[in-house]
């Protein structure tokens, strides 16, 4: 078989790869040797050899769905015909095999194990793609001169580890190298700016280093391939200030990744040389100073991501000048100024601003381009009206301008907007009334207008909107009926609470009847404003049990009515009450404090209880408010023994006359975990260490939490700030999770799956425990909170805070345990776990010998590590990461 013209053709997908049927020929029958590869003739003889050799290598294909082999062995056809078999046309090369392309037709490529050795044969491979297998090993000694013709090199999406090796500056020939998706560690080798004609190189998605100013020297290497257009170094450790030489990259360069590492310093002014760049990616990093205004000179650029780093200055206008730009990411960063109205003149299909210190008015220049489809203002100081321009619209499909201070009404242009999706405006000041036009927005899947002054009525169309999903209307001045069907039958999928002049509704809302014909037509506004005035606390009622209401149409033949259910209110506290509790709020009584709110011991008497937990938020933070409605949603329906069970809500107006709101809870005496896992000895009164076997518990107790949030019915639970902090431990050491500030119901169906949300979609969680995807703008799925409780494991059976910096040349938490394990468990594991303290009390229930405990705990650690996977559908789902500690608890402690 001919191998000299060998090109291996695949796609991005499943492809069958031209060296199985070499490889084949070291084994096949004797018809066919290894000789062929090197002597190819065009007689009789050599072609039956390839008629053979393609006939073996069909017998190995166990699924053909697609029947592409089905001409393969026809006697009545030459090989040369069979589908996706290439022969030479001329010379000694006619008739001989060349290639096979059998790409994307569904064929078995799930190959494992280390490249065959007799593929280094094959001195005449123009192109080696291996992509979307499980192969595995180092490619160390594999390269030097024995592919001196290779063009193509693709490994990715393999299980390659070590170094990458310096021989493969040797393939002289080399343009592309594909070695992303693997695990390769160490720096990357400087001397790949010897391959000339090198146009891409992608490693992106693996363990590279750059720790110091010397391990970045390929970068000023490569500036030498003056061909190149890809380089991709996304997700690895690189550290270290970015170099200044990036700004000496070949002109021709199309496409530049780095996000997703720990990069600091400023982006070069020089980089506006790079006069080919059509896409930047740079965030996350620790990346500081401003934008370099030299951007604005790269005609060619159509993506800018700089999002999460800490750049700050104002957005330069040059950014105008790019007349091709069509997404714009800069959200988390600490941008001032105004947005600048120059960016209208760009086709702007993503607009990502969120979480920066922006001001002024929003600029209406911005909705000039019919392309917009996204676009995310939230968390600025924005100021003044929603521009009715953006009625202009006709493509777009998300908006959040929440958590601004803008004002004016909602423009009835809105309804131009047919597209729309998402629509978030919370936590603003805007007033006037729900226009009837948006009638029109018939896709609205979400809708938050939570925490405005908007009044009026609920509009009935919301109720026929079928693909509504969720719906805040929360914190407002609405009066009148609520309707009662469509979204507004699923009680978990709306919100109306803090309007007070709402009547009717389905049961379950426990709302005053309609039974005055003006109410129902809302002829009392001003009745409803004297009402907020004169009440001083609103409770809201939160189910004590679980709550399942089918709204089902009234059938007049029969005359029968749907049975509904319906809750009972929870007892009443007011303000003075829970000052008088607290002794006006005393820090003495200070427990616990988050950036929502702070959390009181307060002391007395409120049903069964004698002592509870007053959680009082901050409403001065922006934010507050929208915590305390997302718990309040999360815990109405809840019932768990490992959550921290809700006992009344409030809200009032304090003395002073300011907005006052506060969750109550059962009072959890031992604190939460993560005093437990950090508070050293000599600090310690009569709070001792955790063992092996209590830790152990704890991790279940919060996994099965974690298991009821993510079955929850009908649809997931999200917690989106999972951290010991939030963990609290009863008088029996049992773990309650709570803080559900941040949760949020989700439709996902895949647990597993990470669905790319647009950029309107907030940063979730804390650092250090936040799945590292939602740095990037990616939706909130229950896999974020497998990481958050895998990063938790590592912690508390480390000892070490995922926030720390002294993980020596390890970038983080996970990778520095995942190191260590099997065989350097005892350097990383909480010595206070083997070496317990002389005076432990111990029994025979956590009694383990330090091998026992090694044992163990490196069991614990391996399930920390599958649930803290850099890639969301690598991670373990919740429900077998809390079977796996189950087995291991009675496998040590019977």
């Amino acid at each position: 078989m001919e191998l000299r013209r060998c090109k291996c053709t695949t796609g991005a997908s499943w492809a069958v790869s031209f060296l199985l049927a070499a490889a084949l020929l070291s084994n096949a029958p004797s018809t066919t040797d290894a000789s062929m590869l090197k002597a190819p003739t065009a007689n009789t003889a050599s072609n039956s050899s390839d008629r053979q050799v393609l006939l073996s290598f069909k017998s190995l294909i166990t699924k053909d769905p697609s029947g592409a082999l089905t001409s393969w062995g026809n006697r009545s056809l030459h090989h040369c015909r069979w589908q996706g078999v290439m022969c030479g046309k001329r010379g000694r090369r006619r008739g001989r095999v060349i290639a096979i392309d059998l790409n994307n037709l569904g064929l078995f490529n799930n190959l494992i194990g280390e490249i065959p050795l007799s593929l280094f044969n094959l001195s005449s491979l123009q192109k080696l793609d291996l992509q979307n297998n499980k192969f595995s090993g180092s490619l160390q000694n594999y390269f030097g001169d024995k592919f001196p013709l290779l063009q193509g090199l693709a490994l990715n999406g393999n299980k390659f580890h070590g170094l990458i090796p310096l021989s493969l500056s040797n393939c002289s020939m080399l343009d592309l190298i594909q070695l992303d998706n693997n695990s390769f560690s160490g720096t990357i080798p400087s001397n790949l700016g010897n391959l000339k004609r090198l146009s891409k190189l992608r490693l992106d998605y693996n363990k590279l280093e750059a720790n110091y100013n010397s391990d970045w020297d390929f970068m000023n290497a490569l500036t030498n391939c003056t061909q190149l257009q890809v380089l991709q170094l996304s997700f690895n450790r690189l550290r270290g200030v970015l170099p200044h030489s990036l700004s000496n990259l070949p002109t021709s360069l199309e496409h530049l990744a780095i996000l997703n590492n720990e990069v600091g310093g400023n982006i070069p002014e020089g980089i506006g040389r790079l006069s080919n760049l059509m896409a930047l990616y740079m965030g996350p990093n620790l990346l500081t100073g401003s934008i370099p205004a030299s951007l604005g000179k790269l005609s060619k650029l159509n993506v800018i991501s700089l999002a999460q780093n800490r750049l700050s200055g104002e957005i330069p206008p040059t950014l105008g000048n790019l007349t091709q730009l069509s997404e714009l990411y800069l959200s988390m960063n600490a941008f001032t100024g105004e947005i600048p109205s120059a960016l209208g003149k760009c086709p702007l299909g993503v607009l990502a601003l969120a979480y920066n210190k922006l001001s002024g008015n929003i600029p209406k220049e911005i909705f000039s381009s019919s392309r917009l489809r996204s676009i995310s203002l939230l968390s600025n100081m924005l100021v003044g009206p929603m521009p009715s321009e953006l009625g202009l619209l006709k493509n777009l499909q998300g908006l959040d301008f929440s958590q601004n201070k803008l004002t004016g009404e909602i423009p009835i242009s809105i309804g131009g907007c047919q597209s729309l999706e998402f629509l978030l405006v919370s936590q603003n000041f805007i007033h006037g009334s729900i226009p009837s036009t948006m009638n029109k927005l018939t896709g609205l899947q979400e809708l938050d207008l939570s925490s405005n002054n908007i009044s009026g009525i609920i509009p009935m169309f919301l109720g026929s909107f079928i693909g509504l999903t969720y719906l805040n209307l929360s914190f407002n001045n609405l009066i009148g009926e609520v309707p009662d069907d469509g979204i507004f039958c699923n009680a978990t999928a709306f919100s109306i609470v803090g309007n007070v002049g709402l009547c009717g509704g389905i049961p379950v809302l426990s709302l005053p009847s309609c039974t005055n014909q003006q109410a129902r037509k809302h002829k009392f506004p001003k009745l409803a404003v004297a009402m907020s005035v004169s009440i001083t606390c609103l409770f809201f009622v939160i189910s004590i049990s679980l709550i399942s209401v089918l709204c089902k149409k009234h059938k007049s033949s029969s005359g029968q009515t749907s049975t509904r259910a319906v809750r009972n209110q929870l007892p009443r506290v007011s303000y003075t009450e829970l000052s008088m509790g607290t002794n006006g709020f005393s820090s003495s009584n200070l427990i616990g404090e988050g950036r929502f709110g702070s959390v009181y011991k307060a002391n007395m008497s409120f049903d069964q209880y004698s002592v509870v937990a007053v959680k009082v938020l901050k409403l001065q933070e922006r934010g507050a408010s929208h915590s305390f409605l997302a718990e309040c949603e999360a815990l109405r329906y809840l019932r768990h023994r490992n959550l921290v069970k809700i006992l009344t809500a409030c809200s009032s107006i304090d003395p002073r006359g300011h907005d006052f709101k506060a969750l109550i809870f059962e009072y959890l005496p031992n604190g939460s975990l993560d005093k437990w896992l950090h508070t050293h000895i000599d600090e310690q009164s009569d709070q001792s260490v955790l063992n092996i076997y209590q830790k152990l518990s704890i991790a279940t107790d919060v996994g099965s939490a974690v298991e009821y949030l993510h079955d929850y019915k009908p649809v997931p639970i999200v917690h989106c700030d999972l951290k010991p902090s939030n963990i609290l431990l009863d008088s029996d050491m049992m773990a309650h999770v709570g803080d559900f500030g941040l949760a949020r119901f989700t439709n996902q169906g895949d647990n597993n799956a990470s669905q790319v949300s647009y950029s309107w979609a907030a940063f979730r969680g804390t650092i250090g425990y936040a799945a590292p995807e939602y740095g990037i703008g990616n939706e909130v799925t229950t896999s974020g909170d497998v990481y958050s409780y895998g990063i938790i494991l590592l912690e508390m059976f480390t000892g070490r805070r995922p926030t720390e910096q002294n993980f020596e040349e390890n970038a983080d938490l996970h990778r520095f345990v995942e190191e260590a394990l099997p065989d350097s468990v005892e350097d990383v594991v909480d010595q206070n776990l083997i070496l317990p303290r002389e005076d432990t009390e111990m029994d025979h229930n956590t009694l383990l010998n330090k091998e026992a405990a090694l044992a163990c705990i490196t069991s614990i650690l391996r399930v920390g590590i599958l649930c803290s996977k850099q890639l969301p559908t690598e991670r373990v789902q919740i429900r077998d990461a809390v079977r796996e500690l189950h087995k291991i608890k009675e496998k040590f402690f019977p």
